[in-house]
């Protein structure tokens, strides 16, 4: 994807998908702005992209914890004071949170998931919007996943904060539809990542018999593919995807680089976004 000029910030960006994306923007000729907690990690990762850099190509990186509104409000303002211009923002950081009946989870924990993958995203959208009306334009990726459009059980609150985060970028979507600011989601794929790891480490007991045997087989199997998901994110934040908006996509099952000419007629309005099942939809006449 063609990003050359494009400042992007991605948030979760040290390790993982985060930095997978990273590396895919820098690759299409992007100034990125990296964020995260670790400071070492994040420090690491600036200076491995820093190896694959363009002359001229900035890499620059600050910690931040994106439930905390005054870290947001810091990053935003350094990243539109160091980089050429902001053009994109990839909402990529985000926890699992307690593992277990919802019951019995600590309150806590269950919280805090709730303020990083959801209010984090909020926040990061809130602070950079003004940016983008301002240049006329703009792309926001958020990250949701397969826990936004199924139960989840004893992961409640990735699930419900997941399934937030979709809704929220579709009501985002209309609110800037007219100001030519594209706001999406994508659902990555069942990734190899620390997520991952965490279900392993909880075992069947809190993570469910039958997903912590699909954890298992995802493991031995090698998961989904962080390329695929990070080209995706490099689509969405690209010109070829102008006026592609409000949409919920898949990088394993859907066919997102032919989206410009699928979507391009009305009755494609509701496809790949969330919505109720009625009886009519599987054949009752009540």
């Amino acid at each position: 994807m063609n990003l050359k000029g494009r400042g992007i910030v991605i948030t979760g960006a040290s390790q993982g998908l985060g930095k997978a994306i990273a590396r895919t923007c820098v690759r299409g000729g992007a100034h990125v702005f990296l964020c995260a907690r670790n400071a070492d990690l994040l420090e690491s990762t600036r200076a491995e992209l820093g190896g694959c850099a363009s002359s001229g190509q900035l890499i620059l990186a600050h910690t931040a914890d994106v439930s905390r509104p005054e870290d947001v409000t810091h990053l935003i303002e350094t990243a539109g004071n160091r980089l050429p211009s902001l053009n994109g923002l990839v909402n990529n950081a985000g926890i699992y949170g307690p593992i277990g009946p919802s019951e019995e989870v600590d309150w806590d924990e269950w919280r805090q998931a709730i303020e990083i993958n959801l209010m984090g995203t909020v926040l990061l959208c809130r602070a950079v919007l003004p940016i983008f009306r301002r240049n006329q334009g703009g792309k926001i990726v958020n990250l949701s996943g397969g826990g936004a459009t199924a139960p989840l059980p004893r992961f409640s609150a990735y699930a419900a904060s997941k399934a937030a985060v979709v809704r929220f970028t579709e009501t985002l979507a209309e609110e800037t539809r007219s100001a030519g600011i594209d706001v999406n989601s994508i659902a990555p794929g069942a990734l190899n990542t620390r997520l991952l790891d965490e279900v392993l480490a909880a075992g069947p007991e809190q993570a469910g018999e039958a997903f912590y045997q699909r954890s298992v087989k995802q493991r031995e199997d090698g998961g989904a593919s962080f390329e695929k998901a990070a080209e995706l994110c490099a689509f969405l934040l690209s010109s070829r995807s102008d006026g592609i908006t409000g949409k919920l996509i898949s990088a394993v099952w859907d066919p997102w680089d032919q989206l410009p000419e699928l979507l391009a007629t009305p009755k494609t309005g509701d496809v790949y976004t969330l919505r109720r099942v009625v009886p009519k939809d599987r054949g009752f006449d009540w």
